[in-house]
């Protein structure tokens, strides 16, 4: 009988480059390393979100038509109630290098399963206007959606949910899992309801949101007076001091029985980790969600509906070590991943594989 270290040698020690054994493993390696067993190194090149191909778009007649998913940049942060500077996040999430390409929890590499471009930013008209800037959000997105492809957008403030969802829910409104520090359903103050506290508010009224089927997950903090439109409107609210009481597990189970089959929308807010992992963003609240928890959440999410996504509120100047940015980045690979497994999403995958 030969040693193990023997049955090792003969299959490893004159692999070839990029020579994987594993039949799962090979899968993904073989589109990663090219012919020559070289890949593409993470800090060359010009950067896009997830290393994703660029596509080049024409806003007075943009084609998305070929896509899955669009990830794109929406670097606007003129609904901020404290701290500004999340304009810059898409950029410094297109910076971050070695996110995927594998999901090793989820078992799915979605640049390699999906068609997803980076499509560049929302083409705002101008700076100074929030309703103005608004429009240009929902109008762009809209002919995302109208081409069959699902939106994964990075922020700017959360104020860019609401034009989004007015783009995914025309038609039917979409459930929510939403995690975050604030549940965002305040109403008007300073002279405007377009603001980074009220984006759910504002959808639910549209009827765009369905608050029966949307979950907020680590809510906490001083603001809590401003949420009555959550518990008013049917909204399950699951503050940061229930999490290690109730459980990751239990949270999972509460949020797939309340989004159910429909089709959801996930909402991540930078802010709902702990300002120990993301000191990044304009409104930090301590007591938060650590990455490990916050991952064990959207893993848990594995085969629903999702039509669409946002990663918001990564203000990278206030951060020196980039880690905000680099937890925004993952956030975004992760809903990316469980987009793999959307029933809406699949029908064009398994379309193509049957044509």
């Amino acid at each position: 009988m030969p040693s193990d270290l023997e049955r090792l040698r003969k299959k490893y020690a004159n692999a070839k480059p990029g020579e994987t054994f594993d039949p799962d493993f090979r899968k993904v390696a073989e589109k990663i390393f090219d012919p020559k067993g070289t890949r593409r190194a993470p800090y060359m090149g010009v950067p896009t979100l997830l290393a994703a191909p660029h596509r080049q778009i024409d806003p007075r007649a943009p084609d998305f038509s070929d896509l899955d998913v669009a990830l794109l940049g929406v670097p606007m942060d003129l609904g901020v109630s404290n701290r500004p500077g999340s304009r810059f996040g898409p950029r410094a999430l297109r910076t971050i290098e070695r996110i995927g390409p594998y999901n090793h929890v989820l078992a799915c590499a979605p640049l390699s399963e999906l068609r997803v471009a980076d499509v560049g930013d929302v083409p705002f008209r101008g700076r100074y206007s929030l309703v103005e800037s608004h429009e240009d959000i929902e109008a762009h997105v809209r002919r995302i959606v109208d081409a069959g492809v699902a939106p994964l957008s990075v922020g700017g403030d959360h104020s860019i949910s609401y034009p989004i969802l007015r783009a995914i829910g025309a038609k039917q409104p979409v459930g929510m899992i939403h995690i975050d520090a604030h549940c965002d359903t305040g109403g008007p103050y300073d002279g405007t309801k377009f603001h980074h506290g009220g984006p759910f508010r504002l959808a639910v009224l549209d009827g765009v949101l369905d608050p029966k089927r949307t979950v907020q997950i680590g809510i906490r903090g001083a603001a809590e007076y401003l949420w009555e439109f959550s518990y008013d409107s049917g909204m399950t609210v699951i503050h940061a001091e229930e999490i290690e009481k109730l459980g990751i597990d239990a949270i999972i189970r509460k949020a797939r029985k309340i989004v159910g089959n429909g089709p959801t929308y996930i909402s991540f807010d930078i802010d709902s980790l702990d300002p120990a992992f993301a000191p990044g963003t304009g409104t930090p609240e301590i007591g938060g969600l650590t990455t490990r928890e916050a991952l064990a959440l959207l893993h848990g999410l594995k085969g629903l509906n999702i039509v669409g996504g946002d990663v918001v509120e990564v203000a990278p100047q206030y951060d020196a070590t980039n880690n905000t940015a680099h937890a925004g980045a993952q956030m975004l690979f992760e809903i990316l991943s469980l987009m793999s497994f959307s029933p809406s999403i699949g029908k064009k995958k398994r379309s193509r594989a049957n044509s």
